[in-house]
């Protein structure tokens, strides 16, 4: 199937430094949806996921202050919050975008479940951090109050909690939206799907699901449902405008057209950071390897000319 998946990262949805208000939460899409309507128009089918990882620190926050009045809500509920939050953003604020470019297209959110191995070894070792920093008292009593990972942050000087990550293998609701697509109604809907990753859950033995308290890698979430769609490009935008060989080094090179083989040796020599590039290569490659025909790496104001070749990195499958 053609089509290309668009993973938005947290700067189309919040701007760094700012206070995480609404108001600007808006402002940052409506600086972002106009790209997106260019690629529409363009005659792509268009499909969307996004980031939530400051959102949820700010549920996580509201849970802290109000649980004596308000019971607590797990992180898989959490997750499902943000994608309706972060759907009705995206939907309010492209439905006009896609009107003024003439794309006769309406905007579909679609509450994403991805479900994990219960199994996987992330369970044992937390290590993706969420929520605030804590000072050193009020970790260890948190530590023992609710048996929370934690890890000390030297930079920030606080403590931060650490939930596991495991690895996505599937997509509940992806046939659903691939049956959407293959019967001609992608250029009729924009669908926003597994929002954050998805919402983690594990099958029961009666053949049902439970959320678990995880967060999925967004771009490894974005991986699988390009696989799932079967579409032909991943574009996954993040803050710089590519993937760059001795990132922050005298020599810095951004890289341009590549293959799959050229960077995957880039990834052999450590090339890409693990807690940023590093989840972002891996899934493009991954995508590629499972038949996918290119991936880009790349940030708002250069996508659309990274889909159409000119700009960003953009690796081919061979």
């Amino acid at each position: 199937m053609t089509g290309i998946l668009v993973a938005l990262g947290g700067n189309a949805l919040q701007r760094a430094g700012g206070l995480g208000s609404w108001e600007e939460s808006r402002a940052q899409m409506r600086a972002t949806v106009g790209v997106l309507a260019e690629i529409a128009s363009e005659g792509h089918e268009l499909v969307l996921s996004h980031g939530n990882g400051p959102q949820v620190g700010a549920l996580l926050r509201q849970n802290e202050i109000s649980t004596r009045e308000v019971p607590a809500r797990p992180m898989d509920v959490l997750g499902a919050e943000t994608q309706g939050q972060i759907g009705y953003l995206i939907q309010t604020e492209l439905t006009p975008a896609l009107a003024r470019a003439k794309v006769a297209r309406s905007v579909l959110t679609v509450i994403s479940r991805t479900e994990v191995d219960r199994n996987d070894p992330a369970f044992a070792h937390p290590s993706k951090p969420v929520g605030r920093y804590y000072p050193e008292g009020e970790a260890r009593v948190l530590r023992k109050q609710y048996g929370w990972v934690m890890e000390y942050d030297g930079a920030r000087g606080g403590w931060r909690r650490l939930v596991p990550s495991p690895r996505p293998v599937r997509w509940l609701e992806g046939p659903a939206v691939r049956q959407l697509l293959e019967a001609g109604l992608g250029d009729r809907w924009v669908p926003v799907v597994s929002g954050g990753g998805g919402i983690p859950v594990v099958r029961r033995r009666d053949g049902g699901y439970e959320g678990v308290e995880a967060v999925i890698d967004k771009d490894r979430g974005a991986s699988l449902v390009a696989r799932e769609l079967g579409l032909d490009t991943l574009a996954i935008v993040t803050d710089v405008p590519g993937a760059a060989v001795g990132f922050g080094k005298p020599g810095e090179r951004w890289l341009g057209a590549v293959t799959a083989a050229e960077l995957a040796r880039h990834q052999s020599r450590g090339e890409f950071a693990s807690g940023s590039m590093g989840p972002k290569v891996e899934s493009g490659l991954e995508f590629l390897r499972a038949g996918g025909r290119r991936f880009l790496i790349t940030d708002i104001p250069s996508l659309a000319r990274a889909v159409a070749g000119e700009a960003g990195t953009r690796v081919s499958a061979t």
